[in-house]
């Protein structure tokens, strides 16, 4: 085990433009952190509670906020804590761990997005086989496939990443991700295999992404010459769309500023564009569904109604 990292711990740089700020960036933060957790909170507990709504189009969205306060979960702790801490550290298995938790959260996002295509199409496309293909059985099994394989996959680039001899405690953002750890290697021939993990990933879930864009494409042709299913398009299949608009101009984002030329920008703005996709679809998603979606609105009217009085 002669290539295993001696550092112990590093040093996260991403916040040193913001100390100036730090008080308000934590109060904005917290507030933030807290709205998720109640949006996301509301939609679980709403699902959970309403028979009504056990059913596998809102198991799959209970499903897509659990993922959220799992992935916020691995961020907004430690950066409220940061805000509020003169030096900005983390253990080296901290790191690691935060990494696998954001990077999975993400894999799982688009994951669950293409379980919610495939679920949306048997509906649309196939309604009186719906109950028989997705049966409670297979439900389980594309539950724990959204989960699972995302998990399992960023695990094993992670364990990649863990074998590297690092010569540099310093992490140029303001939380850990894989990429960033990689950067530090001493010897960059060693992280031809990270890279190969790296585009073995991406690959896998940019086939998720076509997957989600040609489901959605052949629901829209057969919408098209039915009333009934253009009502069901727009009620059930436009809050999925606008989620995985919303994660693919995130993840888009921070990309292009990893890729084209990160030194060109402010830091705050790259702070901003490195935590949009952990911020604005947690945030949105639970609200996008509480608001379209009938049967959740309603329950929302109602429990709402009852406190009220």
């Amino acid at each position: 085990m002669d290539n295993v990292s001696q550092i112990t711990m590093f040093f996260l740089l991403g916040l040193n433009e913001s100390n100036n700020h730090r008080f308000t960036l934590f109060f904005l933060t917290l507030l933030c952190y807290c709205v998720i957790l109640l949006v996301n909170i509301s939609v679980i507990v709403i699902i959970i509670i309403d028979k009504n709504l056990h059913e596998p189009m809102y198991i799959l969205i209970c499903t897509f906020c659990m993922n959220a306060l799992y992935g916020t979960a691995g961020f907004y702790p430690k950066l409220l804590w940061d805000l509020l801490s003169p030096v900005h550290v983390i253990s080296y298995s901290g790191c690691l761990v935060q990494a696998q938790v954001i990077a999975s959260f993400a894999c799982a996002d688009l994951s669950i997005l293409s379980v919610m295509a495939y679920d949306r199409y048997v509906a649309i496309c196939r309604p009186l086989e719906y109950h028989s293909v997705m049966s409670k059985q297979r439900l389980i099994m594309l539950v724990c496939y959204s989960w699972m394989t995302p998990f399992l996959i960023v695990a094993a680039n992670m364990f990649l990443t863990s074998r590297l001899k690092l010569c540099s405690p310093y992490i140029t953002r303001f939380f850990c991700v894989n990429w960033a750890i990689v950067k530090i290697a001493c010897f960059p021939a060693e992280t031809a295999v990270n890279s190969i993990g790296t585009y073995i990933t991406m690959i896998i879930y940019f086939l998720h992404g076509i997957f989600i864009v040609l489901s959605y494409i052949y629901l829209i042709k057969t919408c098209a010459d039915s009333i009934e299913n253009r009502a069901k398009f727009m009620q059930t299949c436009v809050p999925h769309l606008i989620s995985l608009l919303i994660f693919l101009v995130t993840i888009l984002f921070d990309v292009m500023i990893i890729r084209f030329g990160s030194k060109d920008f402010p830091q705050a703005f790259k702070n901003f564009v490195a935590i949009e996709f952990l911020v604005i679809p947690p945030l949105i998603n639970p609200l996008i569904y509480g608001f379209k979606l009938t049967k959740i609105r309603n329950r929302i009217l109602v429990v709402v109604t009852l406190k009220t009085k």
